[in-house]
């Protein structure tokens, strides 16, 4: 009883610390580095619902949608080559 009493508390303690931290994978923060984009209509009149996405910079091998990345909102795995 002791033993799984241990197990549970060690499962919760390294399950909180790694949702605060975020997940990583290749290297890459998932968690601190997003962004919150509102939903906004197109000028064709479709509504675009809120979403998240990975902040810009100089590559796009660590954006969700990148193969090899995977999207920690939806779990869908990333199909786009990357061109830089």
């Amino acid at each position: 009883m002791k033993k799984i009493l241990l197990i549970t508390i060690l499962s919760v303690i390294t399950t909180a610390s790694f949702a605060r931290n975020g997940s990583s994978y290749s290297g890459y923060s998932y968690g601190s580095h997003d962004t919150e984009v509102s939903g906004y209509t197109r000028s064709n009149g479709t509504y675009v619902e809120p979403y998240h996405r990975s902040s810009e910079n100089n590559t796009q091998r660590d954006n969700y949608s990148s193969i090899g990345n995977t999207n920690p909102y939806t779990g869908e795995e990333g199909t786009h080559v990357p061109s830089y």
